[in-house]
Order: structure tokens, then C-alpha cells, then sequence
């Protein structure tokens, strides 16, 4: 299987944790566009004491090993306003790597990794003038490989982690998510999101 979202249609394989209120496929091309809805997240209690589990979050299952990759391109208007790839066992174990809004300072390219219902969020800096980044995750066998680029070409490795919950589930979740923690008026646009089984040589 290649690109999920192809021909103006999501592929029937496709389903969504927290449907957002607006999202629509655009033509020519081909793209995902999400408004992502007020005071959703995925975060789980670390620090800021507050669990969310309300994000908006587009997956199939997968079995195996697998790559998924997307290309984002993102108008942000609240501190916090994220959206990239997602794995997800269940509430209290997945893994998110995005880039989030800051209004006073550089915005986060970062990986978010929570296992036993805590989160824990690892960040780069990155400048506001990038509006579009591509992510990429590599399942391989309970870990997962988190990275990114900024033509599609060149690759950076963000992360490297283990679920540990992995081993006792049949499948897991992944695809492309987003989230407005604070307000509306965030706009994500996914152009494709790939998948492949296998590991990536």
C-alpha cells in the first residue's frame, strides 16, 4: 500500500479517533486539510499534571513492521497548535512527533513518547519561517524510529523509542494527527500519507 489519501477520497482503511468538527480533501492535488478543534491534545500527565486524550487522529492498523510518512504544511495561530505523525497502542502508550507553535520564540520539532500514562517530550528549535516539514516513523519490531526533513529527500532522526506495551498487542494505530490545545484557527494540510510494511533499507 502507498499513499492513503489519493483520487480526492481517504482510503476506506482510514478511520478517525476524535473526527474533527471540519476537514475536507482537496484536488489538484491531492491533500487532507484539517481545522483542528478547540482544547484538543494527546498528552498524558508529566509535569503539567493533565491528561488529554481528545486530539484529532487519522490511523489504520498495522501489523509488523511498517513506514509511514507525510508531508505537512501548517497555518498556526495558539501556543501549542501541532500536527504530524502519530503510533498509538492505547491511552496510556503511543508516540507523537510534530512541530508545535510558540508565539514568543522559535516553534518545537519534537517527539512526544508515553509509556505507562506518562509523557515525556523531547525538542529542537526551529524556525518560524518553515511552514512545511516532512515526518517519517519506522516501526521495527516494539521500536520506533522518529524523523524528519525539510525537502523530502534529507533526513534527520529525531528519536529513537520502545512502547513498551508492543509486544502484548496484535496491531497498532498510526497515522497522521493534529491538535489545537488552547483555541480554534489552526490548519494543517497533509499532502499524502504513505505506507509501507517493512522495514526501510
Amino acid at each position: 500500500m502507498r499513499d492513503l489519501i489519493a483520487d480526492g477520497r481517504l482510503n476506506p482503511r482510514l478511520g478517525w479517533h476524535c473526527e474533527p468538527q471540519r476537514w475536507s480533501i482537496e484536488s489538484a492535488p491531492t491533500a487532507l486539510r484539517i481545522c483542528s478543534d478547540p482544547g484538543t491534545d494527546f498528552w498524558q500527565r508529566t509535569h503539567y499534571g493533565f491528561e488529554a486524550d481528545n486530539g484529532h487522529f487519522l490511523f489504520l492498523e498495522a501489523v509488523g513492521d511498517f513506514v509511514l510518512t507525510t508531508k505537512v504544511s501548517f497555518r498556526p495561530k495558539h501556543q501549542y497548535d501541532q500536527a504530524g505523525l502519530m503510533v498509538r497502542l492505547s491511552p496510556s502508550c503511543w508516540l507523537k512527533t510534530s512541530v508545535e507553535f510558540e508565539p514568543d520564540g522559535a516553534n518545537r520539532l519534537g517527539v512526544v513518547v508515553t509509556n505507562g500514562q506518562y509523557s515525556d517530550w523531547s525538542t529542537q528549535p526551529i524556525g518560524k519561517e518553515i511552514q512545511t516539514v516532512w515526518f517519517r516513523v519506522r516501526g521495527e519490531a516494539n521500536d520506533f524510529i522518529a524523523e524528519s526533513s525539510f525537502d523530502g529527500e534529507h533526513w534527520e532522526q529525531l528519536r529513537m523509542a520502545h512502547l513498551h506495551d508492543r509486544a502484548s498487542v496484535a496491531s497498532v494505530s498510526c497515522g497522521l494527527y493534529a491538535c489545537s490545545p488552547k483555541a480554534a484557527g489552526y490548519e494543517a494540510e497533509f499532502s499524502f500519507l504513505h505506507f509501507e510494511p517493512g522495514r526501510l533499507l
